[in-house]
């Protein structure tokens, strides 16, 4: 039997609490919520999470407060969850030693992935482990693997962070290799047609992906000038 990986989610709004705790669920992570700070700091003791998405304004006992106690009896992650967006917010959740500061209101995508970026930087993993767990949807080229199902980029071997929409838009291009997309293709694809923003936002996550992943012998991620972009697979043996 897989154990899942548990989840305490902190936080005093029930809607945002169940629906963090449906996007983990779905994501066969087990979850467990508390409302407030005594609650979390008790539920700590007994459930014993691998990580803690922990809200900073609780009625009690604060976020900060329950992180500073955490703290000094465990180095499990936390990842704090405010609405607030102040510089001195983020500093303070930090030093106190939170591994990761979200702002509400948040994706789920992103939630998910930042959550499962702090756990392999706490669990890290060999290369033969991740090659053991590789399942659900992935490509996998020449000293590359990119897994949507879990968010999850191997490069040389090595874990290499990137937001959803930067993950998601090099999937898609690996996905389908040698394939030229216009910039309003991948807008369409990748951001929707509901999106307002203009190709610019193409060009920029492409950049970001290139500042990354460097050119390989056997694929490169390739501007067709005057069109758009391809993922160009130069040895045709995935």
């Amino acid at each position: 039997m897989i154990l899942k990986q548990k989840i305490l989610i902190v936080d005093d709004d029930v809607n945002i609490a169940e629906l963090i705790s449906l996007y983990l669920t779905k994501e066969c992570f087990d979850t467990n919520i508390v409302h407030d700070g005594e609650a979390a700091i008790r539920e700590f003791g007994t459930y014993h999470p691998d990580l803690v998405l922990l809200d900073l304004m609780l009625p009690g006992i604060d976020g900060y407060e329950v992180c500073r106690e955490i703290r000094k009896v465990s180095k499990v992650p936390i990842i704090m969850l405010s609405a607030k967006g102040e510089i001195f917010d983020k500093v303070l959740g930090l030093e106190l030693g939170a591994d990761d500061y979200v702002i509400k209101p948040f994706d789920s995508k992103e939630l998910v992935a930042r959550v499962r970026a702090v756990l392999r930087r706490f669990n890290p993993v060999t290369n033969e482990d991740e090659a053991e767990k590789l399942t659900g949807e992935y490509v996998k080229y020449s000293d590359l693997i990119i897994n949507i199902s879990n968010y999850s980029v191997q490069y040389y071997g090595k874990s290499i962070e990137m937001p959803p929409k930067e993950l998601e838009l090099f999937y898609f291009l690996a996905s389908n290799p040698n394939q030229v997309f216009t910039r309003e293709q991948l807008l369409d694809h990748i951001w929707g047609y509901e999106y307002y923003g203009d190709t610019r936002t193409v060009d920029v996550h492409i950049k970001r992906l290139r500042e990354k992943i460097k050119d390989h012998g056997d694929w490169s991620l390739s501007t067709v000038w005057g069109i758009g972009y391809k993922f160009e697979l130069r040895n045709p043996r995935r």
